[in-house]
C-alpha cells in the first residue's frame, strides 16, 4: 500500500542518547516530524515509526489492532536501543499511551517519557466513537475522522478523515492494560497539555494524577494550541523542553552538554 507522501516514518542515527517518538490514532509521522528534526539537529538519535495501518488509507487502518501499532513501537525501541547508550520515548495523544505502555514493559530501559495530550482513557469527548465502536463495527465501517484538531492557522495534521470503527474498537484495550499498570512506573513523565483539547478530554489527566506521584510527573500546560499541539502554536516550547528533559535526566553527560550547545546556537 503507497505510503501519503510526507506520512513515512524518519530515523536520524546521531549520538549515544536515543528518543523515540510514537503518532497518534488515524494520524503519522508528520504530526511528530518537526519535533524530531530538532531533536535530531540537537545531536540525538530518533527514531519515528510509521504505526501500521497509518498513512495510507483508513480502510487498511481497519484490519489493525491496538497490539499491531504498539508491536511496531517495541520493534522501533529495540531497533534504536541497539545504537544507543540509552532511550527516551515521546508520543503524542495515543501515541502517549504506547509510549506508556512501554514504559511499564521497559522499566530498566527507557530513560524518560514526554507526553503530548497523551489519551489513556475514554471520557465524554471520545465516547460516542470508542464506547459504541464494537456495535458501530457492525452496521457502519467508519465515522468522522479526529485529525488535525490545531489551533494555528494554515498548519495541518496528515490524519485520515475517517476514523475506521473495527480498529477504534481496539483501543479501549489499550487504556485498559496501560492503566492498570501505570502505578508501576519508575521513570520520570513531563506532560504538556493543551487546555483546550477537541479530541482528548480531562479524564486522561486525571488518571496520570492519581497513578503516578508528583516527584516523578511534571505537567506543563499549553494555553495557545488544540489537541496535535506538536504542529500548533506552543510547538517551540515542547520541541525545547523534551530537549532541556534528555538534558537533565540523561546519563550520557557529554552528550547532553553537546545537546545544549547545539540547541543554543540555533
Amino acid at each position: 500500500m503507497p505510503v501519503m507522501p510526507g506520512a513515512e516514518a524518519y530515523a536520524h542515527e546521531g549520538g549515544s542518547t536515543g528518543v523515540l517518538l510514537c503518532h497518534g490514532f488515524t494520524g503519522s509521522p508528520q504530526s511528530l516530524r518537526a519535533w524530531a528534526e530538532f531533536l535530531a539537529a540537537a545531536g540525538l538519535s530518533v527514531s519515528v515509526p510509521r504505526l501500521p495501518g497509518h498513512g495510507t488509507t483508513w480502510q487498511e487502518m481497519s484490519s489493525t489492532r491496538w497490539e499491531d501499532w504498539f508491536a511496531e513501537v517495541d520493534r522501533a525501541f529495540d531497533e534504536l536501543q541497539a545504537s544507543c547508550d540509552e532511550v527516551f520515548v515521546m508520543g503524542l495523544s495515543m501515541g502517549g499511551c504506547l509510549a506508556l505502555r512501554l514504559a511499564e514493559l521497559r522499566a530498566d530501559t527507557v530513560r524518560g517519557l514526554v507526553l503530548v495530550n497523551p489519551s489513556v482513557a475514554m471520557d465524554a469527548s471520545n465516547a460516542v466513537v470508542f464506547a459504541l465502536a464494537p456495535v458501530l463495527k457492525l452496521v457502519v465501517p467508519s465515522v468522522k475522522g479526529l485529525a488535525s484538531d490545531i489551533k494555528k492557522e494554515d498548519a495541518t495534521e496528515l490524519g485520515y478523515d475517517r476514523t475506521p470503527v473495527k480498529a477504534a474498537a481496539t483501543l479501549p484495550g489499550l487504556w485498559r492494560i496501560t492503566q492498570q499498570h501505570l502505578g508501576e512506573l519508575t521513570q520520570p513523565v513531563l506532560v504538556f497539555h493543551s487546555t483546550a483539547d477537541h479530541v482528548v478530554g480531562p479524564r486522561s489527566m486525571r488518571v496520570l494524577r492519581r497513578a503516578i506521584p508528583a516527584d516523578r510527573l511534571e505537567v506543563r500546560e499549553l494555553a495557545n494550541s488544540y489537541h496535535v499541539a506538536t504542529l500548533d502554536n506552543d510547538a517551540e516550547a515542547i520541541f525545547t523542553g523534551s530537549l532541556e528533559f534528555v538534558r537533565t535526566h540523561s546519563r550520557n553527560s557529554n552528550q547532553a552538554a553537546g545537546a545544549d550547545s547545539t540547541a543554543g546556537g540555533d
